[in-house]
């Protein structure tokens, strides 16, 4: 892969990865990020582990106020397409505080696709979501399934998706993948690079993580009368490093397109895990305990989803590979590695 690639939010957990994925595969990057829920450090860690070095524009993809720059340094960079992840990702924090979800997720997505135009490299892979579904569709879900999201974030991402068809129906020359990733975690086989968010964690694993290290007292488990087996809610977790490998192949897959396109696909292992269940393979992994409490649900959270990832199996040849259990050591190992997460 000779490619140029700008890569929004690559500095990010799910961008770090992928940073390291298209750099090994010989791709030239410009990384855009505002460090708002990331670390500059993970961008020195990038190019260590990929032995390459990156561009870094340090810009707000959702403040007018950089537009101007962003354009510019897109057009200068010459880039064949870009990878889109930069934007708020809390599914609770959404609910609190949704005029910031739609004003930073949408404009942020808004100034890649003006970007893009401007240097007249009209690719684009989407970070959506598989909270794009709704409630009420049989598991596993294929891309057929139905749309009814029920938070915030899960609408700031289909509508953004919606964005993304209507501007490629209205010029052939945009080729774009919507990857509907269900629930990353895992971490860099090295160690070097993970999960390190800001604050309590929304997401499980970094929550597990953080409690098995001793940074946090004891897991806060939302619900346990879900009509799921043990109660608690169950999800398609996917190592990041195999989330990675999804993006670097749609783009490969948009290259060879010769006409217009903007398909969603989904990006999962296609086997539920409830909470109790990731616990327990956490507390495997690690050697330590995972002392938890059952809490209230949290709003806009649903019982069980896991994907059909068939389409991305037929169109990209991807499959996801790691292993629960790989997941749970890969994690552990970066969070033992960096009990802090990232310093200065």
């Amino acid at each position: 892969m000779s490619d140029r690639i700008v890569v929004t939010g690559g500095a990010g957990y799910i961008g770090s990865h992928v940073c390291v994925e298209l750099l090994s595969r010989g791709a030239s990057l410009l990384v855009i990020d505002n460090f708002a829920n990331s670390h500059p450090e993970a961008v020195t860690r990038i190019q260590e582990i990929a032995n390459a070095d990156v561009v870094l524009l340090e810009r707000d993809m959702a403040d007018p106020a950089h537009k101007t720059d962003i354009v510019k340094a897109v057009k200068d960079f010459r880039p064949d397409g870009g990878i889109h992840l930069a934007g708020l990702k809390a599914v609770g924090e959404s609910v609190a505080e949704p005029a910031r979800y739609y004003s930073v997720n949408i404009g942020s997505a808004l100034t890649l696709i003006e970007a893009l135009e401007a240097a007249n490299a009209r690719t684009i892979v989407f970070s959506s979501s598989a909270t794009v579904y709704g409630e009420d569709n049989a598991n596993p879900v294929d891309e057929a399934g139905a749309t009814a999201p029920t938070n915030p974030y899960g609408r700031t991402k289909y509508f953004i998706e919606d964005m993304i068809k209507d501007i490629a129906r209205s010029d052939d020359k945009w080729r774009a993948v919507n990857l509907r990733y269900f629930n990353p975690v895992g971490a860099h086989p090295s160690g070097k690079i993970g999960e390190d968010p800001n604050g309590l964690p929304n997401n499980l694993f970094p929550f597990i993580a953080q409690v098995a290290v001793g940074r946090r007292e004891k897991l806060s488990v939302f619900g346990n009368d879900y009509p799921t087996s043990d109660g608690t809610g169950i999800r398609d977790y996917i190592h990041v490093s195999d989330l990675a490998r999804g993006h670097a192949a749609a783009l490969s897959y948009l290259h060879q397109q010769e006409t217009g396109c903007a398909i969603d696909v989904n990006l999962g292992t296609g086997v539920g895990y409830s909470v109790l269940e990731a616990v327990a393979a956490f507390k495997r992994a690690s050697n330590r305990d995972i002392p938890y409490e059952i809490v209230p649900r949290r709003d806009g959270d649903i019982a069980e989803i896991y994907a059909n990832a068939s389409l991305a199996q037929k169109l990209f040849n991807w499959r996801a590979e790691k292993s629960l259990k790989e997941m749970c050591a890969d994690h552990w190992r970066w969070q033992s590695q960096n009990p802090d997460g990232y310093t200065d």
